[in-house]
C-alpha cells in the first residue's frame, strides 16, 4: 500500500476519532453544532442518533487505523482489505449525508455540503490511490 493511500486513511480515521465526542456527548454544546452544522432545535430529539452515528464513526476509524497496523505489522493483503473495507465505509456514509440533504432531511438545506465534501475527500484519494 503506498504512502498517499496510508495517510489518507489515517488522517481520515483520527478525524472520526476526534469528532466522537463531539458527536456523542457535547452534541448539546453551541460550539459544536456550529462546527457540525446542525440546528440546535430539538437537539435533545436527536441526541441518541448523534450517540450512534458518533460511535459508528469511532469503530470506522478505528478499523482505519487496525488495517493500517495490520497493513505494515502483518499481512499486507489482509490489512489492505480492512482499509478498503473502511474506506468504502466511511465514503458511502459521508455520502449519505448529501443525499439526506438532498431529500430534505438537513435544515438548512444545502448545509451539509462542507460536511459531505470534506468527509468524503480523504477516502476518495484513499480508494483512487488504491486502485492504480
Amino acid at each position: 500500500m503506498d504512502a498517499l493511500a496510508q495517510v489518507c486513511t489515517a488522517v481520515a480515521a483520527l478525524v472520526l476519532i476526534v469528532v466522537f465526542p463531539l458527536e456523542a456527548f457535547l452534541v448539546d454544546r453551541p460550539w459544536v453544532q456550529r462546527f457540525l452544522g446542525i440546528e440546535p432545535h430539538g437537539i435533545e430529539n436527536v441526541h441518541l442518533w448523534s450517540f450512534c452515528i458518533g460511535f459508528r464513526n469511532a469503530l470506522a476509524g478505528i478499523g482505519g487505523l487496525v488495517g493500517l497496523w495490520i497493513v505494515n505489522r502483518g499481512d499486507e493483503t489482509v490489512g489492505t482489505s480492512v482499509v478498503v473495507t473502511v474506506l468504502v465505509y466511511m465514503l458511502l456514509s459521508s455520502l449519505a449525508m448529501g443525499v439526506a440533504d438532498l431529500l430534505g432531511y438537513w435544515r438548512p438545506r444545502g448545509g451539509s455540503v462542507r460536511g459531505t465534501v470534506a468527509s468524503s475527500v480523504l477516502p476518495a484519494v484513499a480508494l483512487v490511490a488504491l486502485a492504480v
